[in-house]
């Protein structure tokens, strides 16, 4: 079972080293999509005689392995990433070890990283940048197997159950291992020293600054899953830690344990992100903790974390400028996509006068044709007024539809180069990401250095929220909801069901100035208002909605 997403030439190398190891022993090859259908991609893999099973768009790692396993009917689910390249003797030895062990529920075999290109000093002391795995040239027990060679009898899955979508980049193998051992404590797992794989990275995958990338969303996902188990070191001790890596690298003079610098500098910025969540103060968290379509949290900037947010969104800028990423944008957005008719609306207040015609103007500047209409708030809700100017102003007939808050700072050329970026990458429901300096109470949506655009299961219902014409019929006219909140669940439910791409753009950033969540309304009320609407339709939980699937760092 090979999980892949947009990598074809690493998964024909796969292939070709796994399929003439099936015909031999009767196996099937099944290959999960989760870049959604590709032609190319079934073409290749029904080449190699394998079964193409598409997802219709990026929904995770786990959530192909579990497609996987729903979708085969094998005694034993050999799990391997796109990027291996397996040994001849890999399936057979398996298979021998298997019928040898039928106590044994879990298999593995060496990891051995094949870094093509890699050019960086080492001294020898760090481990491997990627994953790997060698404990000698005998079977033994192993702690663990990881995703890129591991299997797993069926009748264990049946009994353990589906890996967790919510882990990403690390901790999922070992978190479902850890459920085998609790349900079944003599469980074992068999490290099989003749089913060994290569673990690939070529070209600009194998250069230092991809695996220092890699490493340091390795170090996050690992603090995330450790603090999950309660198992996460203090914050003085991952500083301790980075700076013997920093250390190791100085006095080593070795270039490759830059790799174990981001890994480390990953871990300590997810726990400072954890931190500044913990030490919100209660008032701010919304509901109950049945809520599960909260975030928890408030976003609300203040203070001196206001002056710290600011500087890192001026770095971000310089970035930005310096690497002429910025400038390259606005050049592409001036040509794409062909004219398109939008129509934005709001709720437009007496106090935000001077913030709603800085954002008219933006707006009116873009080459695209826009239709923009508002309205004073009166007695009504948000969603309320936003149906009122649907009815007097159908959206029927644009390509486009925005929500836009008036509380709002947009960048120069928002619309061109948001809709450029949208329609680049496909997306039906898509927001512009936050500033740093910007109350956001979903993390998810506050912009990431060196990402395009990420796709994402869920969209938030403002400030800024731009729907594509394929979502017209389903989403319009909006509920009837004064605050919204719960609303964009609801949508992330609606998106998984009608396929559409979601996502957050990240080269368009906007900041959320005057106003944080339930600043002008009853928060109870808001939540309230939220659990009455969700009672009897799906949504997608915090948990579900808050993953990254795929990030775009290029268009």
């Amino acid at each position: 079972m090979i999980p892949t997403r947009a990598r074809l030439p690493y998964l024909e190398v796969a292939l070709a080293s796994l399929a003439p190891q099936a015909a031999a022993s009767g196996a099937e090859i099944l290959v999960v999509d989760d870049a959604g259908p590709s032609e190319r991609a079934r073409a290749l893999v029904e080449r190699h005689g394998a079964r193409y099973e598409p997802h219709p768009g990026p929904e995770g790692l786990n959530v192909a392995r579990n497609t996987g396993v729903e979708r085969s009917h094998g005694e034993l689910v050999a799990f391997v990433d796109d990027d291996i390249r397996a040994s001849p003797e890999w399936l057979e030895t398996l298979l021998d070890a298997a019928r040898k062990h039928p106590e044994v529920d879990v298999f593995t075999g060496p990891i051995r990283p094949c870094l093509e290109g890699f050019q960086a000093r080492t001294c020898g002391r760090e481990g491997p940048p990627i994953t790997s795995l060698d404990l000698g040239a005998k079977d033994t027990e192993a702690r663990y197997a990881w995703g890129a060679n591991m299997t797993i009898r069926r009748s264990a899955l049946e009994r353990v159950g589906q890996f967790d979508v919510s882990l990403e980049h690390g901790g999922d193998e070992q978190e479902w291992q850890d459920r085998l051992r609790a349900e079944k404590c003599d469980a074992r797992v068999l490290y099989v020293a003749g089913a060994a794989v290569d673990h690939r990275r070529v070209g600009a995958d194998a250069h230092l600054r991809s695996l220092l990338r890699a490493a340091h969303t390795r170090g996050q996902a690992s603090r995330h899953f450790d603090s999950s188990r309660g198992e996460a070191p203090t914050l003085g001790r991952e500083l301790l830690t980075l700076a013997g890596c920093l250390g190791h690298v100085v006095r080593r003079r070795c270039p490759a344990g830059l790799t174990m610098v981001a890994h480390s500098a990953g871990r300590l910025r997810q726990g400072l992100h954890e931190r500044r969540q913990d030490v919100e103060s209660p008032s701010t968290v919304h509901g109950d903790p049945q809520d599960d379509f909260l975030s928890g949290r408030s976003g609300t900037v203040g203070g001196l974390d206001v002056l710290l947010r600011g500087v890192h969104d001026e770095a971000v800028d310089v970035w930005e400028l310096a690497g002429g990423r910025r400038l390259r944008l606005g050049r592409a957005a001036r040509h794409e996509p062909p004219l398109r008719r939008v129509l934005a609306l709001g709720v437009e207040r007496p106090e935000r006068r001077v913030l709603a015609k800085e954002i008219r103007a933006e707006l009116e500047r873009s080459r695209h044709d826009v239709e923009l209409h508002t309205c004073p708030p009166g007695e009504w809700g948000k969603f309320e007024n936003v149906n009122r100017l649907l009815a007097a102003h159908p959206a029927d007939g644009h390509d486009w539809l925005l929500l836009v808050d008036d509380d709002i700072e947009l960048p120069r050329g928002f619309l061109d180069r948001l809709l450029f970026l949208c329609e680049r990458f496909s997306l039906d429901l898509a927001q512009p990401a936050h500033r740093h300096n910007s109350h956001a109470a979903w993390e998810l949506t506050r912009r990431r250095l060196n990402s395009v655009v990420r796709e994402t299961p869920f969209v938030e219902i403002g400030p800024v929220t731009a729907f594509a014409r394929s979502t017209f019929s389903t989403l319009l006219p909006f509920p009837e909801l004064r605050m919204g909140w719960g609303l964009d669940a609801h949508w992330a439910a609606l998106a998984r069901e009608h396929s559409w791409r979601c996502g957050v753009v990240d080269a368009v950033a906007i900041r959320h100035r005057a106003a944080p969540a339930a600043a002008a309304y009853s928060r109870e009320a808001a939540v309230a208002e939220a659990r009455a609407f969700l009672t009897e339709r799906p949504y997608l939980s915090a948990r579900e909605s808050q993953r990254t699937l795929t990030t775009h760092r290029r268009w």
